[in-house]
């Protein structure tokens, strides 16, 4: 499945139903008094996050939506029926800015809990029939209202992954592979850059019940913070991780500077957003199966000497796994309580 993670639509509530011009006709009542009944009101736009809807593909095919208009009120004091309201089902995590004429952007919604409706659009009320309008000096008023317009917004949709954990690396990392051998994942893998066009989600799951999910983002390569290779597209969906792990290749590492390969993406985060650069990381050497012991040793070393802290893996081989997954959740059991309590600042 193609991701797609951004889409322009416009969409329009519904217009009120006009209020009737109606008087009474019956038999023994020749001057009947009136009778038009009220309109409904138009349906409104509503956006709502589904867990079931992944990409933002489908609106990319259709790009206007409306609601409903109400219906129109009838004689014999009969009210027009409401129409019903237009929901649009987006993907968890989907940001909603709405666009100005001269292209200026305010976000109007941040679709992170499923389920919860937002009104973008109000449908417009309905127009009064005559029965409202008559008086001791108008018995029977000749005048009724028309509906009032329903809104028309012009939106932007942009998705941002909700995830735990941001998988970054190079391009052919091995993080796919990782991601596959911690979690039920099964992501494309192939011995080739830019394998991973599409942001792959894992879940780990631990004894307590608890659940862990792990976003494999797209290699990324120097530059990317200015848009080159696949980078710029998609390091935004780390921003909203509570802490990344960083991947790094054996086959990647220079002779003259084994950890250069850490030191080119924290670049790029930083010209990209410096409060990525600020997240946790967790630094791990993967394909650890292709040195030898010495190499492995000499590189071990080289670390320590620089006084970094990264873990030795094989995503291929399970080499050193167990240690780095108790770490992600340890380091994930840090960081939640002041993430979560971060985000309800925010909301109030």
């Amino acid at each position: 499945m193609r991701f797609i993670d951004e889409a322009t639509i416009t969409v329009r509530s519904g217009k009120g139903g006009n209020g009737c011009l109606s008087f009474r006709r019956e038999k023994y009542i020749p001057k009947g008094g009136p009778d038009g009944g009220d309109g409904g009101k138009g349906g409104d736009v509503v956006l709502m996050a589904a867990e079931r809807i992944l990409t933002l593909f489908d609106f990319r095919l259709k790009r206007l939506y409306e609601a409903r208009n109400g219906e129109g009120g009838m004689g014999k004091d009969r009210f027009g029926a409401n129409a019903a309201d237009l929901v649009l089902e987006l993907p968890v995590g989907t940001q909603v800015f709405e666009v100005a004429e001269d292209g200026s952007e305010t976000l109007v919604a941040d679709l992170t809990i499923p389920g919860e409706p937002v009104v973008v659009c109000k449908g417009g009320d309905g127009g009064r029939g005559n029965i409202h309008f008559k008086s001791a000096v108008n018995q029977a008023p000749r005048r009724a209202e028309k509906g009032w317009p329903g809104q028309e917004k012009h939106l932007r949709l942009v998705l941002k992954i909700l995830a735990d954990v941001g998988l970054l690396g190079l391009p052919n990392a091995g993080k796919s592979t990782f991601l596959a051998a911690v979690s039920a994942a099964r992501p494309k893998i192939a011995a080739y850059p830019f394998t991973t066009l599409t942001p792959n989600l894992g879940v780990l799951h631990d004894d307590e019940g608890r659940r862990l999910v792990i976003a494999d983002i797209p290699g990324l390569i120097e530059g990317a913070s200015q848009g080159l290779g696949l980078g710029h597209k998609f390091l935004k969906h780390v921003e909203r991780t509570r802490f990344l792990v960083h991947l790094l290749g054996t086959d990647e590492i220079r002779e003259d500077d084994p950890f250069l390969g850490f030191r080119l993406l924290d670049e790029e985060l930083e010209r990209f957003d410096p409060r990525l650069a600020s997240k946790d990381q967790i630094r791990v050497v993967n394909k650890i199966d292709l040195l030898d012991a010495a190499a492995l040793d000499a590189l071990k070393s080289k670390a320590a000497a620089a006084g970094l802290s990264v873990f030795f893996v094989s995503a291929l081989r399970g080499d050193g796994l167990e240690d780095l997954v108790d770490e992600i959740w340890r380091r994930n059991l840090a960081l939640e309580e002041p993430r979560d309590a971060a985000e309800g600042s925010e909301a109030s």
